[in-house]
């Protein structure tokens, strides 16, 4: 049967699609193949300035989502903190990197260990980008810390604390190359995400819920409740208008770049050569400018030879020019 869901790749239905504590714990435990017991979810909005050449106090409102997470291992439970963030834009990985790092950095994110003294929590990322990786043949991406002895190039399979404090798991969701790939239950439960079941509406995708193992269900009927909500539509609506205000953002600073590129290119190539643009100017008047001094330079030299009185032939061997060249610069010159 088929089924209208909201569109997940917006801000605000992923949103409301992770509030849902259900929803939220297949989604992760699915991704990390992990047990994951237990999901505080800490959800956090954060505005992120937008430069405007026009009006500089415009701001674009953008999701980030943490979740604490208790996870069942073989020996027993473990803490991770799971950094959860999505972005359509390429210049979105500036913000990934920054908040990963206060993330690291942050005190806060510490337990107390078997001996009573506080460690850090490990961190697992999950990215949903928009964008692809150049590396579309395998949508979803699991990058692990692997430790090799230098020596043997063998991986150690020995766990260490230190190493796992230091480095950090993270999982790269690429949707727009998931195109319909259902090659195991995680790329069935992202068939969510694929962008090609969109409707003549963004906002909507057409789904057919029989495609989900039955345990997503809980899952795509959180995106069916999100698509009749009035609340969440509106919103949708504003990250429409939010996105294509980023887009003239980056437009015009795109073409003012240009434009401030070719005004110094033509000046330097207008002193130089011909204007072209920067390098292409000033490569071409440089280039424009020698052939014309050593044009000169040759004329001024058959002058000189001819008022010694030396012969057209006598001429032509000092300055490399054929005889019918020697003889039109004498003419000009009336020296004939």
């Amino acid at each position: 049967m088929e089924v209208k869901i909201a569109n997940p790749i917006y801000d605000v239905v992923f949103k409301y699609m992770m509030d849902d504590n259900a929803a939220a714990k297949l989604l992760v435990s699915s991704i990390t193949g992990e047990d994951v017991i237990e999901l505080d979810a800490r959800p956090q909005e954060h505005a992120v300035e937008i430069p405007d050449p026009v009006d500089a106090q415009k701001t674009l409102t953008v999701y980030r989502l943490d979740f604490a997470a208790k996870i069942k291992t073989d020996d027993g439970f473990r803490t991770v903190l799971i950094e959860l963030q999505k972005a359509s834009l390429a210049s979105d990985i500036m913000r990934f990197r920054g908040y990963l790092g206060r993330q690291i950095a942050n005190p806060d994110n510490s337990i107390k260990g078997e001996d009573n003294r506080l460690e850090p929590v490990r961190i697992y990322a999950i990215y949903f980008l928009g964008d692809d990786l150049e590396i579309c043949d395998t949508p979803v991406l699991s990058v692990s810390p692997v430790v090799v002895d230098m020596a043997t190039q063998e991986v150690v399979k020995k766990r260490s604390k230190f190493i796992e404090m230091l480095n950090h798991k993270c999982w790269i969701i690429q949707i727009s190359c998931l195109k319909q790939r259902r090659r195991n239950e995680l790329e069935k439960l992202l068939h969510v995400f694929d962008q090609s079941n969109r409707t003549s509406d963004n906002h909507i995708l057409n789904v057919r819920e029989e495609d989900f193992p039955e345990k997503y269900r809980p899952l795509i009927r959180r995106l069916q409740m999100a698509a009749g909500d009035s609340e969440v539509k509106h919103k949708m609506e504003q990250e429409d208008i939010h996105l294509r205000y980023v887009q003239n953002v980056e437009r015009a600073a795109h073409h003012k770049g240009l434009s401030e590129g070719l005004e110094k290119g033509e000046a330097i190539g207008l002193e130089k050569g011909e204007a072209i643009g920067l390098e292409k100017g000033e490569a071409i008047g440089l280039e424009k400018g020698e052939a014309i001094g050593l044009e000169k330079e040759k004329i001024e030299a058959v002058i000189r030879g001819r008022k010694k009185g030396h012969s057209i032939e006598i001429i032509a061997e000092f300055t490399d020019l054929a005889t019918e060249q020697i003889i039109k610069i004498l003419k000009e010159n009336e020296l004939t």
